[in-house]
């Protein structure tokens, strides 16, 4: 049975102390801070022979339906529609509080099962708020150390029991709809239907860039749903929350990553924590799509962002934001290219597509330069076309001599790919000036058509290693 359980309650109750616990990693932001965590996070849990899909949320704040506070709870309330279990998280060394009390009238309504869990239960410190929640009418409470793992083995048993019996009224319904299935052919072909188009191993895309530059509603615009947590605010985003989606028949994972403003205004905890997060998802992703606001594009903060995912080795995508609400937009990109031109040599030919996150325009173009970039990413290039290329570089501009002596440029090979990284191997590597070794790079980018793809060129001090082999050979 593939389950989805929800944790749900108050701010600062421990709800992401415990899905950390039970996806036994450090995925979601903890803080003492009430209210850290504002999108629904899914992640893989296991709890014993339990295998399912836990779902971190925001804290339930009893607040107006159009403030931050109420857009979070909606996020909540989706992620308790989509569950099929329900864990309701209290705080019992704080006892029953009011807006416990609000939220359980609400959780007993819910046509799901309910755990109720009475959290930072270790010491005798929580017995009285453990005794207390009885009263909830939520069933008996289990007492609970998110943080140091006390009451699992009774998390367990509770959810083993309601999974159990799911199972048991799945199969007798699938064996309800097997009596009146009257053309077995058919029943053929729709279980050929669904074995087509398995799930390949997704692209991981992660979409960066400053506070406010639409990353989230981006995400939100290609899903189709109000799935993230978007308004005016900036820096709503705290989590890198990932997301499942399907472009044209191939599979992506999304990441939403927190705004990154200057290292030196970022002073709190928490920021520092949300920006270290969203670094870890540019890391482990393949292709990151840096969002800049078309009105105020190229801003220092910018150059830094794409900085970083070059220095990372990661496909490059450049999206201008809020295109919608430009006037000339001739004139604005013509200032844009020449300031790519002017800025961004690392990752010359770099793909720029002007977007708008709230109406969709441009949205498939960018995701055609995604996979373009990701393809060239992986590119390879033979090592006879690369010394092919190399004679002729050396022979129109060879490196320059440096105390009389020239450098020699033996032999040139691809080492791997994602990046693509070059290896040459010369004599006195750690003398070639740093202009040649750029004129090296943009000769291979141009040349073997791979316009904006982070490239590595190493230098090896050593001759051509497979010339011995070859004279053996004769």
């Amino acid at each position: 049975m593939n389950a989805t359980v929800a944790i749900i309650g108050r701010p600062n109750v421990g709800k992401s102390t415990l899905f950390n616990r039970l996806v036994g990693k450090r995925l979601a932001l903890v803080d003492d801070t009430p209210g850290v965590t504002r999108d629904r996070r899914p992640g893989e849990a296991r709890l014993g022979d339990l295998r399912f899909t836990i779902v971190d949320t925001a804290g339930l704040e009893d607040a107006d339906n159009a403030s931050l506070a109420g857009r979070m709870r909606k996020q909540t309330e989706e992620a308790i529609a989509d569950a099929d279990v329900v864990l309701f998280v209290i705080d019992a060394r704080a006892g029953v509080t009011p807006l416990d009390a609000h939220f359980a009238e609400v959780a007993r309504k819910i046509a799901r099962p309910v755990i109720l869990l009475a959290n930072k239960a270790e010491g005798r410190a929580g017995e009285p708020g453990v005794y207390e929640s009885y009263g909830l009418g939520l069933g008996d409470p289990v007492p609970f150390s998110a943080e140091h793992g006390e009451g699992l083995s009774e998390l367990y048993d509770r959810l083993r029991e309601i999974f159990d019996a799911t199972e048991a009224e799945q199969g007798e319904a699938d064996e309800a709809e097997t009596d009146i299935v009257l053309d077995p052919e058919l029943d053929e072909d729709e279980e050929e239907e669904d074995l087509t188009g398995t799930a390949e191993r997704p692209l991981r895309i992660a979409v960066a860039g400053r506070p406010n530059a639409g990353k989230s509603t981006l995400i939100n615009k290609l899903l189709g749903e109000d799935r993230l947590l978007t308004g005016p605010e900036a820096g709503i985003t705290r989590d890198s929350i990932s997301v499942d989606w399907e472009w044209r028949e191939r599979h992506v994972k999304l990441f939403d990553t927190a705004g990154m403003r200057r290292k030196a205004r970022v002073q709190e905890k928490l920021e520092k924590l949300s920006v270290a997060d969203a670094l870890r998802a540019i890391k482990f992703a393949e292709v990151v799509v840096v969002t800049l606001d078309a009105q105020i594009p190229f801003e220092k903060q910018d150059l830094q962002i794409i900085d970083l995912v070059v220095r990372e080795g990661r496909a490059l995508v450049i999206a201008f934001n809020k295109w919608d609400t430009i006037e000339d937009r001739n004139e604005a990109w013509t200032e844009i290219k020449y300031k790519a031109e002017r800025y961004l040599n690392q990752v010359r030919g770099v793909a720029m597509v002007p977007i708008s996150a709230t109406t969709g325009y441009g949205l498939d173009k960018l995701m055609e330069a995604v996979f373009d970039a990701y393809k060239m990413w992986n590119a390879r290039v033979s090592t006879a076309r690369l010394n092919r290329w190399l004679e002729g570089v050396v022979a129109h501009h060879p490196p320059p001599a440096v105390a009389g002596r020239r450098i020699k440029l033996r032999y040139l090979t691809q080492a791997k790919a994602r990046p693509p990284h070059f290896v040459v191997f010369c004599s006195r590597p750690e003398q070639l000036p740093e202009a040649y070794l750029r004129y090296l790079v943009n000769g291979i980018r141009e040349t073997f058509k791979l316009p904006g793809t982070p490239i590595r060129l190493s230098f090896r001090k050593g001759e051509n290693p497979y010339a011995n082999k070859a004279k053996k050979r004769r």
